[in-house]
């Protein structure tokens, strides 16, 4: 005979309404004693009691799931990201979809329609393109929705990033420090906020320094190929850059195969700082200097705000800006003297 809150109630006396409220976890709101909890508890272990998921949902109008949207997971960066909040909303008791829109606006949004068809309770989304109408759509179907990484300026959609307009400038700042004057800027998706934050806070560092006239910026995309191919132009010049700053790690990576290809030396020919910061930069050799982003800090904490979306049945407009970290290690060579 299959188990059902009827037969637990039979054998144990105590009410259906009861031992859904135990079951559920709601003990303590519903004031049922500690001794009475543990004793439906037992009994519904004992019995291999399932609950029907399914039905459940069905009354509640809740999934227990939420969207987590990223423009590309082969990129370290965004997998990183991904998993956090993959883990994060499992602690909460919540099932993560996980789709990549490969930075691609349309793909973007069919996954998001894919994801409202599935009834998701909220979604993250680090969305890709620079309009922010479909998203602003979904908040007013009433979909708690929160961004993370990129947003939208003037929008009043909740979104959790970086500095990154500081970060330009402190790695820009770092190469200039050491005596670079000649420094070249590999960029991401141009129309992506981060990038543009990136973009001018490089800007602005050469503007203090009196070197703005010097400025070179290639590349539209975060990926490898991108640092790669813009990185080969690059030594092709006359006169070479002294330094790199490749806004991703994924550029970075690009850059430093063509560094090598070139039978150039880091640093002794040409410095490089990129932006991102993980473990195996560490292991390059030589290790990579690096903008950090909180990338754990940013995941737990649009999970965090999604909940409370959830919770209170309403998007709010909260939006956080964390701090990036300057990484110093061996790429950057001092040629002050020089």
């Amino acid at each position: 005979m299959k188990e059902t809150l009827t037969t637990i109630s039979e054998r144990t006396g105590f009410s259906i309404t009861t031992i859904s409220r135990v079951l559920s976890g709601k003990s303590k709101k519903y004031r049922i004693s500690e001794k009475t909890s543990e004793f439906i508890l037992k009994e519904a272990k004992k019995c291999n009691y399932s609950p029907n998921i399914i039905a459940q949902n069905l009354r509640t109008n809740k999934t227990d799931t939420i969207g987590v949207l990223m423009p590309s997971v082969a990129n370290p960066y965004f997998a990183e990201m991904a998993s956090v909040i993959i883990a994060e909303a499992n602690c909460r008791k919540y099932t993560s979809i996980v789709i990549d829109s490969m930075e691609d606006e349309e793909n973007q949004k069919k996954n998001l329609a894919t994801l409202i068809a599935r009834k998701v309770d909220g979604i993250i989304a680090a969305p890709c393109g620079s309009d922010p109408t479909l998203f602003e759509e979904i908040q007013k179907m009433q979909i708690p929705l929160v961004l993370i990484d990129r947003f939208f300026a003037g929008s009043h959609i909740s979104y959790v990033t970086t500095n990154n307009y500081l970060g330009g400038v402190e790695g820009t700042n770092m190469l200039i420090r050491n005596g670079h004057k000649n420094i070249a800027c590999i960029q991401g998706a141009k129309n992506s906020m981060p990038n543009k934050k990136r973009v001018a806070g490089y800007m602005e560092a050469l503007r203090v320094a009196g070197l703005q006239d010097n400025a070179i910026i290639v590349g539209d995309e975060f990926s490898i190929q991108n640092g790669y191919m813009e990185t080969k132009l690059l030594l092709g010049r006359k006169p070479r850059p002294t330094a790199i700053f490749s806004l991703s790690n994924t550029i970075g990576l690009g850059a430093l195969k063509a560094i090598r290809e070139a039978g150039l030396n880091i640093p002794d020919d040409i410095s490089i700082i990129s932006f991102d910061n993980n473990i195996y930069m560490d292991y390059l050799t030589p290790p990579i200097s690096r903008m950090g982003q909180p990338v754990e800090e940013m995941a737990k904490l649009a999970v965090r705000l999604l909940m409370e979306c959830i919770e209170s049945k309403r998007n709010l407009c909260t939006q956080l800006e964390l701090s990036p970290e300057l990484i110093s290690r061996d790429s950057v060579k001092n040629i002050s003297s020089i």
